[in-house]
């Protein structure tokens, strides 16, 4: 049987979708079709505003609906040290814990030569800008964070990520920890429950 082609289409776009199958994007599709219009309607505003509403922060690269973001603007934020994490969900999930009161600074990814992503393809440069004041930081001395926590997700790239960070950083004086051991080897932060996260965030080692 031929599908109508709107059908078709939606079931090709949510296809796409990381974690959606063939099924599972049919199952959607047809929700959608036999749904309120209201639904429907509600879910293309929402993706519409996705992409009109939202940027990126120029300090942190966290998701925002303003620049600088929220996190970044809010003087009661511990500003002596930034946690470095490879996604925006990521920093949901720390905030979520409520142990975490600096700030924070996203790469977009890790580290991972298999998949051909290479320091240069992360925002790594726009983070030893904010660490070095001989780096066109724009901060005094004194402003300047004194320790760096890198919250990057314990597996191969997570761990590579975060040694090479540890390298770049050092020389500048500038503490660099790691969240402690608690989070299982292989998974992601934005998974983790806010108690071990918690866990990790109060007992971070140093690289």
């Amino acid at each position: 049987m031929t599908l109508a082609q709107p059908v078709t289409n939606l079931i090709d776009a949510f296809s796409r979708l990381p974690g959606i199958g063939p099924k599972s994007a049919s199952r959607l599709a047809y929700f959608l079709l036999r749904s309120d219009d209201e639904i429907a309607q509600n879910l293309a505003t929402a993706l519409q505003e996705l992409k009109s509403n939202t940027l990126f922060c120029a300090i942190c690269h966290n998701i925002a609906d303003r620049d600088p973001c929220t996190i970044c603007e809010n003087s009661q934020r511990d500003q002596s040290i930034i946690c470095v994490v490879e996604e925006p969900l990521d920093v949901q999930a720390i905030e979520r814990t409520g142990a975490f009161r600096g700030l924070y600074h996203v790469l977009h990814g890790a580290i991972s030569p298999v998949e051909g992503i290479g320091p240069d393809d992360l925002k790594l440069e726009e983070l030893i800008r904010r660490l070095n004041p001989n780096h066109s930081s724009g901060l005094p001395d004194d402003a300047l964070p004194a320790e760096l926590l890198v919250a990057t997700n314990p597996n191969l790239e997570g761990e590579a990520t975060a040694m090479y960070i540890a390298r770049l950083v050092k020389p500048l004086g500038i503490r660099v920890t790691r969240l402690a051991r608690g989070l299982p080897t292989g998974g992601d932060l934005e998974y983790a429950d806010e108690l071990t996260l918690s866990n990790a965030l109060a007992g971070r080692l140093e690289i």
